[in-house]
């Protein structure tokens, strides 16, 4: 069966096989996106959360046949080296990652909360991040979430400045 998808910009048609793969593995070995991780296979800990529409989704559990026709973002397109997302940016300059596996689904949880309510409390942090992290960064990435909030409301200060 194939399937047609956005993802990270680019039109993608992918023969997925059976469209009940979960999109994790049609991201990982059709589409040789590394960043996107494996952790629970149930859906529970996050590693593999992406955004598809905007909203995040934990792709292990996530059949394929549900991005038919839609843009999905993975870390890889979040942003890169030369220009990063707030959110990456922001857990640089935090030195978040202790090993870093299950940083590029925080990282996208992150940016999905960022697009809902671009200026988080400590409350909403809780409530949305959920994603579990085996070394315990949570403090790390919970200024990290605030910074990327200010980095995002200056990008947008400035892009109305220019209009």
């Amino acid at each position: 069966m194939e399937i047609s998808l956005t993802i990270n910009g680019m039109l993608k048609t992918v023969d997925v096989g059976d469209e009940n793969t979960p999109l994790l593995w049609i991201v990982r070995d059709l589409l040789n996106l590394k960043g996107t991780k494996f952790g629970c296979g149930k859906a529970a800990c996050g590693a593999c959360t992406l955004l598809v529409d905007d909203e995040a989704v934990r792709s292990c559990s996530y059949p394929v046949k549900f991005v038919e026709g839609k843009k999905v973002t993975t870390i890889e397109g979040l942003g890169d080296r030369e220009n990063p997302h707030p959110v990456q940016q922001a857990w640089i300059e935090e030195i978040v990652p202790q090993c870093g596996y299950c940083q590029p689904g925080f990282m996208m949880a992150t940016a999905a909360l960022l697009n809902k309510v671009p200026n988080p409390t400590d409350e909403d942090i809780d409530n949305n991040i959920i994603n579990v992290c085996r070394c315990g960064t949570y403090y790390r990435m919970r200024k990290a979430i605030h910074r990327a909030a200010k980095l995002q409301a200056e990008i947008n200060t400035n892009e109305t400045k220019e209009i």
